[in-house]
């Protein structure tokens, strides 16, 4: 693979990624269901799927960044899930639905075996070019039980024949913002660090900070809605229309 490729891939994928931050921080202060909120989300969702995509492609050709194949895919189903739950009329579930089932379990797969590799101390099954360990073995953790959890509700929503009120919209909220995390996260922890110069040096602590942020953001909003009735003069709002 040509040089200048793998740089326009990069590129692009920055550039994805820095329009995505800026509109999931403008859909998150946005009025919800309001017409920036909406715009601020499509265009989210967009630059998400941009950045998430060429991240995959990235892992396929530069050496030892298959994690980021199963990072990258995931974000793109928790985005592409937030969105077919306000695209989808409540009480209703397609074939999109059942097909983002599928790649839930297909990632839970990978990260499960991962997982218990790290857990019993068995090597791993491919080469990373991050030690999986300390930080980068939380996080790991933490994505196979997050992947479970998606995976359990996307087939109890199946089976229940789609979903709606405050489950629907908690549904649509959480990944997004756990989508807008991620993001963070790829930002400040993963590609800040690589542009500074070597002479400046900043604690580790201060650049997950944007990602507690917006975990702050999801836990809000969970509780806003789940625990109040805020949901029900708003909820049509969120309806994009067709």
């Amino acid at each position: 693979m040509s040089a200048l490729f793998t740089t326009l891939v990069f590129a692009v994928h920055v550039a994805g990624g820095t329009l995505g931050l800026l509109s999931g921080i403008a859909a998150v202060v946005a009025r919800k269901g309001g017409p920036l909120h909406r715009l601020a989300g499509t265009v989210f969702f967009a630059s998400m799927l941009t950045m998430a995509a060429l991240a995959d492609i990235l892992a396929l050709i530069r050496p030892g960044q298959i994690p980021n194949l199963f990072i990258g895919t995931f974000t793109i189903y928790l985005v592409a899930t937030a969105w077919l739950t306000v695209r989808r009329p409540e009480g209703t579930t397609g074939r999109s639905e059942m097909a983002m089932l599928a790649v839930a379990f297909c990632l839970l797969a990978p990260f499960a075996l991962l997982s218990f590799d790290m857990a019993t101390g068995l090597q791993p099954p491919f080469k990373s070019a991050m030690a999986l360990k300390g930080p980068v073995m939380i996080a790991i953790y933490s994505f196979t039980a997050v992947i479970f959890l998606a995976a359990f509700l996307d087939a109890r929503m199946l089976l229940s024949h789609g979903i709606a009120g405050a489950r629907r919209i908690a549904r649509h909220l959480w990944r997004m913002c756990l989508g807008l995390t991620l993001a963070a996260g790829s930002a400040f922890t993963n590609g800040l660090p690589r542009l500074l110069p070597k002479s400046v040096s900043i604690p580790d602590l201060y650049l997950f900070l944007p990602q507690f942020a917006c975990l702050g953001v999801l836990v809000f909003w969970m509780v806003r809605v789940r625990l109040t009735r805020w949901d029900q003069p708003m909820e049509e709002n969120l309806l994009v229309k067709g």
